[in-house]
């Protein structure tokens, strides 16, 4: 009875005047945690998401976090005439996209991937009795092979409402246009990993269908550990973590401008140097940093991966070194004579072209390999490498990071654990939420 009351306030406030303007939310954004998964070729996160209503309960799916996808797509057949029964058992229908229709020619003409192994789009797929749907080409984030998909109407996303300390038992729901792709598409995928959610600048991406009440700034601070969970966030702060729920994580955070790429839908920065223990390392010009949320550790171009490499050897030769373990060019020996050593380096500072920096210290430099090596977590690109730089999830692990959409700015506190809490400290316990 509760939850109807909640809800029918909730409807008020949007249909009528005079409870639209005195109408305020309990909630500031949208929560869902963060999961991360070691079980495919490289570290992957994803979130959990309610899709559907079967049975009087939520069914969720989880979708690897894509911040460079134009749309979200997952395993889904698409049926023009769905009715009770239609449907194959653990199979989730929905309705598809005409051919004819202009939401078809704007995700084939806006959507800029540029993948050789793409084809042309067409209009060969059919349903019988419907006509011709619409077929558009998906990258796989793991492998970068191009599958093709359709997309499809009716798809809704649900997540929890969250005043940034707790999490309410209120729902939010989004209508995106989503893609269906077959059950194999996923073989590359983490276990139990069914589908891409787009958090890119897309319009088809998740973000554009979230605005209504909440702002555009989407928050992630992913886990460093597979056994706990990091958090997203949707909307504006305050935003606190365990054990020091009173500070509002914005207080932490440096800004930098989020700057466009012609061809990408992803995010972007101005680095224009790396400082390794007082030493700058220029970073040319017109260069793009991209920021990740597939690739697992920094990319750098090869000019610039030589000079990080030959500056970090200098300032750790002390350290006794160890051969190098693909990927990674630069390791050491973290035993000596039997006993293990702590492996303590100089942070990394990204001189941003706004005047700020971003540190990366020694947990997330250093990645342990064995029980014996370590080795420096960039990784080189290659001489062609585009864009120039690319920062990876294990920079971002227990980093709060916010992409402020509506004033497109770039918020990134370093790492919290200098702060004595971690991304897995967000308070998870559904609580009540309150009437306004």
């Amino acid at each position: 009875m509760l939850f109807l009351l909640k809800l029918l306030i909730i409807v008020l406030a949007f249909i009528s005047p005079e409870y639209e303007a005195a109408y305020v939310p309990p909630y500031s954004s949208v929560v869902v945690p963060i999961t991360k998964h070691t079980d495919a070729v490289n570290p992957l996160y994803s979130v959990q998401i309610a899709t559907y209503w079967e049975n009087v309960q939520f069914i969720h799916e989880n979708f690897l976090i894509d911040i460079d996808a134009p749309f979200s797509w997952h395993d889904c057949i698409v049926q023009w005439n769905i009715y009770p029964g239609s449907c194959p058992k653990d199979v989730r229908c929905v309705s598809p996209v005409s051919c004819e229709e202009y939401q078809c020619t704007e995700v084939r003409t806006t959507y800029p991937y540029q993948n050789p192994s793409c084809p042309p789009d067409t209009n060969s797929s059919t349903l019988p009795g419907w006509g011709c749907t619409c077929p558009v080409n998906v990258v796989d984030p793991v492998t970068r092979t191009c599958g093709q998909a359709l997309l499809n109407y009716e798809y809704f996303f649900s997540m929890h409402t969250s005043n940034g300390r707790n999490m309410y038992d209120g729902i939010y729901s989004a209508y995106p246009n989503a893609a269906c792709v077959p059950s194999s598409s996923f073989g590359s995928f983490p276990a139990n990993v069914t589908g891409v959610v787009a958090f890119s600048t897309s319009r088809y991406a998740l973000p554009e269908y979230l605005n209504e009440p909440l702002k555009k700034a989407l928050s992630l601070c992913l886990p460093s550990s597979t056994s706990s969970r990091g958090v997203l966030f949707y909307g504006t702060g305050p935003y606190n973590l365990l054990p020091q729920s009173s500070v509002d994580l914005r207080s932490y955070l440096s800004y930098t401008p989020l700057l466009k790429h012609p061809n990408s839908f992803g995010y972007f920065i101005g680095v224009v140097s790396i400082v390794i223990k007082k030493r700058s390392i220029i970073v040319p010009t017109n260069t793009f940093t991209k920021l990740s949320t597939i690739d697992p550790y920094t990319t750098l171009r090869s000019d610039i991966y030589n000079s990080v490499i030959r500056r970090f050897s200098a300032v750790t030769k002390r350290i006794p070194p160890a051969k190098p373990i693909a990927p990674f060019g630069l390791c050491f020996n973290t035993s000596y004579n039997g006993t293990k050593v702590g492996l303590k380096v100089p942070d990394i500072d990204f001189s941003l072209q706004n005047g700020k920096k971003w540190t990366i210290s020694t947990a997330n430099s250093i990645k342990k390999i064995t029980n014996d090596v370590s080795c420096l977590a960039f990784v080189d690109g290659g001489v062609t490498s585009e864009p120039a730089i690319v920062i990876g999830t294990f920079q971002f692990e227990d980093n709060f990071l916010l992409f402020d959409l509506e004033n497109s700015t770039f918020g990134f506190s370093s790492s919290l654990l200098l702060k004595q809490t971690s991304c897995s400290n967000f308070n998870f316990t559904l609580t009540q939420q309150p009437l306004n």
